[in-house]
């Protein structure tokens, strides 16, 4: 028998428990995975608490799109993965588990340097920091401003900013500069000196902005520094997206992601994966929990932890 985590009612992170699961054969186009590693979201917490809309709960419900471990077996019409190869988990459902069945489409293969902790960290963040740069053309010739550079998401749209060859400049805490500076960005702090700033260090203008924070603040200085709108991108405010004529990816968005947004968070996870591998790209991993400790990893992530959380089946 296999475990999960599981909620049976919203709620703060104590509805979390660990139950019992039977784990099918993989049927066709399926694989199976004993897990190694789970990424902590801060998607699983809001649809967790209910702060993101989701169905009612009529039976306890699992959680979790990302993780990383090893096939343990392989359904019909499935090309290119057999029993021991280590992959990685991207955009599934209820990984929170020891051992889970997914569609083919939602794994790749893991490099054997790149360790399943780091493999379990990739799915959301980097899809969706991958996809925000390529919707928005970020390109050589750009000087970027990302708000709330030190998180998962901003973390990583730096980094493929910078290998677009952008110019960044990205707001943080003072406790996290250093960090922001390591990956390549100028560091800014909070506040309202940022649009000073900004046009201070980048007297030639600023012609993207990423919103990760979700601020008013943030909202209207992008829209002050940057002319283009359509350049102007949140993460997190997609419901006011429209209303301010900027862009919005997931975060809220009534507007779904079209099939190109979709192909280029999938295409994210190999790119970044050999990026690790090679040396090329890195993620901070924060604090790694057993798997039974799921609720402890949901405080963490709400109180704001430095890193990408990671559980341990």
């Amino acid at each position: 028998m296999s475990t999960a985590i599981a909620y049976s009612e919203f709620g703060s992170a104590d509805v979390l428990s660990q139950i019992d699961i039977a784990v099918a054969a993989p049927a066709h186009g399926e694989v199976a995975v004993r897990v190694e590693a789970v990424g902590v979201n801060p998607l699983d917490a809001k649809l967790r608490s209910g702060k993101r809309v989701s169905p009612p709960i009529t039976e306890p419900r699992r959680l979790g799109s990302d993780g990383a471990g090893v096939v343990t077996a392989v359904g019909d019409g499935v090309e290119g993965y057999r029993v021991g190869d280590p992959v990685i988990v991207f955009g599934a459902a209820g990984v929170y588990a020891s051992d889970i069945v997914v569609g083919a489409a939602h794994v790749v293969r893991r490099p054997e340097n790149v360790s399943a902790a780091v493999g379990a960290a990739l799915g959301i963040p980097i899809g969706t920091a991958y996809q925000t740069v390529r919707s928005l053309a970020i390109g050589s010739d750009d000087t970027v401003l990302v708000h709330a550079g030190s998180g998962s998401v901003g973390q990583a749209v730096i980094q493929f900013a910078r290998l677009f060859g952008a110019t960044v400049l990205a707001t943080t805490s003072d406790r996290r500069a250093d960090r922001v500076r390591e990956l390549g960005a100028t560091p800014l702090p909070y506040g309202p000196a940022v649009e000073d700033r900004v046009r201070e260090l980048a007297p030639q203008g600023v012609t993207v902005a990423i919103d990760l924070v979700g601020t008013d603040e943030a909202l209207a200085q992008s829209i002050a520094i940057v002319a283009d709108k359509s350049r102007i991108a949140t993460l997190v405010r997609g419901a006011d997206a429209a209303g301010l004529g900027i862009r919005a990816f997931s975060g809220g968005n009534p507007v779904p992601l079209t099939a190109q947004e979709l192909a280029w968070r999938a295409e994210a996870i190999p790119v970044a994966a050999a990026l690790i591998a090679a040396g090329a790209f890195s993620v901070e991993l924060g604090p790694q929990l057993p798997l039974a400790e799921a609720a402890e990893a949901h405080r963490l992530l709400e109180a704001g932890t430095d890193g990408k959380i990671v559980l341990l089946p």
